[in-house]
């Protein structure tokens, strides 16, 4: 599959922002039985999404079926290595999503409860958030 990323933005370049506080959108099971719920504040990449992702699904294998609730929109910029200062802002490098606590990242459905745990667990290892598996 594709890197996460979105097809259209109204600004191709965003300013950092400031990433505090509790999520109070996406907080609740909405599609699943099972979900992992991040437990701190962070930039996770496209890459880290899908990487979990991959993780989840080869755990198993055709069972079950996954929903992603979180979708990297914010543009990341860089500037090419050795670069002097000055000259503008680098060029859009990667999407990112900005998570916060309590937000739900990946909900299961269709699967024991062992299973969604371990396959969750799996899938917790690959982002740089601390996080809880939870269930309806």
């Amino acid at each position: 599959m594709a890197i996460l990323m979105p097809r259209k933005v109204k600004h191709r370049k965003w300013r950092k922002g400031r990433s505090k506080g509790i999520e109070t959108r996406g907080t609740e099971l909405s599609f699943g039985s099972f979900g992992l719920k991040s437990l701190e504040t962070r930039w996770i990449s496209a890459r880290q999404i899908e990487a979990a992702r991959r993780a989840i699904i080869r755990y198993l294998r055709k069972g079950g079926k996954l929903w992603i609730r979180i979708f990297p929109a914010k543009p990341v910029t860089r500037k090419g290595t050795e670069v002097p200062m000055g000259g503008g802002k680098g060029a859009v490098d990667h999407y990112v999503f900005p998570i916060k606590s309590g937000r739900i990242i990946f909900e299961l459905e269709g699967i024991k409860e062992e299973q969604a745990q371990e396959a969750l667990k799996r899938a917790a290892a690959k982002l740089p958030v601390k996080t809880k598996f939870i269930k309806r």
